[in-house]
C-alpha cells in the first residue's frame, strides 16, 4: 500500500521535472539510475531514501524541502469538499499551462492573470 507522504514526494518530484522541462530518463542519467526507479518514485510505489532525494533535489535545482512543500494543504484539500484536487499538478495539460504562463514576459503575463481573474469571475 503506498504511503501519503511517498505519494506526495513522487508528484512533487514529477511536477517540479516537467516544469524545469526533464524527461524521467534525464533526471535518471543525472541521478545515476535507471528512468523506470524514477517512474516508481513520481507514483509512489518505491519510497525515496534520504540520499537520494538530496542527489534528485540537486539535479532539479531545488531545496530538498520543496518535495514537502503543501502537505498538509495535499491532505486538507483531499478531505474538503469542492476544493481543487491537491494534485492538480499532476496533469499534463495544467503543467504545459504553467511553464507557458512563465515564459511570457513579466508585464504582459500580469496583464494575461488579471484577464484570466476577470473571467473566471465572470463564470
Amino acid at each position: 500500500m503506498k504511503h501519503p507522504v511517498d505519494v506526495h514526494v513522487g508528484k512533487r518530484v514529477r511536477h517540479r521535472r516537467w516544469m524545469v522541462g526533464m524527461t524521467q530518463q534525464q533526471l535518471a542519467e543525472k541521478v545515476g539510475i535507471k528512468f523506470q526507479q524514477i517512474q516508481k518514485y513520481e507514483t509512489g510505489m518505491n519510497r525515496v531514501s534520504a540520499s537520494r532525494l538530496w542527489d534528485i533535489a540537486e539535479a532539479l535545482e531545488v531545496q530538498v524541502s520543496f518535495f514537502f512543500d503543501g502537505i498538509q494543504e495535499h491532505e486538507a484539500a483531499s478531505d474538503a469538499s469542492g476544493m481543487i484536487p491537491g494534485d492538480i499538478m499532476a496533469d499534463k495539460e495544467a503543467l504545459e499551462l504553467v511553464r507557458s504562463y512563465y515564459a511570457i514576459p513579466e508585464n504582459q503575463r500580469r496583464r494575461l492573470f488579471e484577464l484570466a481573474r476577470v473571467l473566471s469571475d465572470v463564470a
